[in-house]
């Protein structure tokens, strides 16, 4: 059974909002994939969701794919005690960040996250603690598990940038 589209809305703060039900791990890897193939440089994604929720998985696979183009495998370790990793492809840097030991928003200077969202393709585990300050324009995705392979996805998104991007993903996910 292929991942299937819950809902589409637009929520009264004029946010976009995608639900998607992705019934296997192989579900979740495959939209992670096509979402890599649209990200450009400048580009932010949030991820949120509970421990172990599946923030990580997606990101790897948004940057192994990523580095696939490349003819690169390399292995992809979590971010969780360094806080960000960066990675060089042709097509511009990706720096993964997982912010849930960070203590302040101060640290976000000395990480040069800041920058990094202007320039690179940023992926960001637990943007609870900075999204104020950073990515105004950024995609919001929510990952809910049901079980250890089933999960609930939500796309939001403000800004008309990822309006065509995401209209092929949902296509793709629509004819599966």
């Amino acid at each position: 059974m292929p991942p299937a589209i819950v809902t589409a809305k637009v929520n009264e703060a004029g946010t976009l909002q995608i639900t998607l039900f992705l019934n296997s791990v192989d579900a979740t890897t495959a939209l992670a994939q096509k979402l890599a193939g649209q990200l450009q440089n400048g580009d932010t994604v949030f991820l949120y969701g509970d421990v172990g929720a599946g923030k990580t998985h997606f990101a790897r696979q948004i940057i192994t794919s990523r580095l696939a183009v490349d003819g690169v495998q390399e292995d992809i370790p979590s971010p969780t005690f360094t806080l960000v990793q960066t990675y060089e492809t042709s097509q511009g840097e990706i720096w993964h960040a997982d912010l849930y030991r960070l203590t302040s928003i101060d640290e976000i200077d000395e990480l040069g996250l800041e920058d990094a969202i202007n320039d690179a393709i940023c992926l960001i585990e637990w943007p609870e603690k900075i999204q104020d300050s950073l990515g105004s324009d950024a995609l919001h995705i929510h990952l809910d598990t049901h079980d250890e392979n089933t999960r609930n996805l939500v796309l939001e998104w403000q800004h008309d940038k990822w309006d065509d991007r995401l209209s092929d993903i949902v296509k793709s996910v629509e004819t599966q």
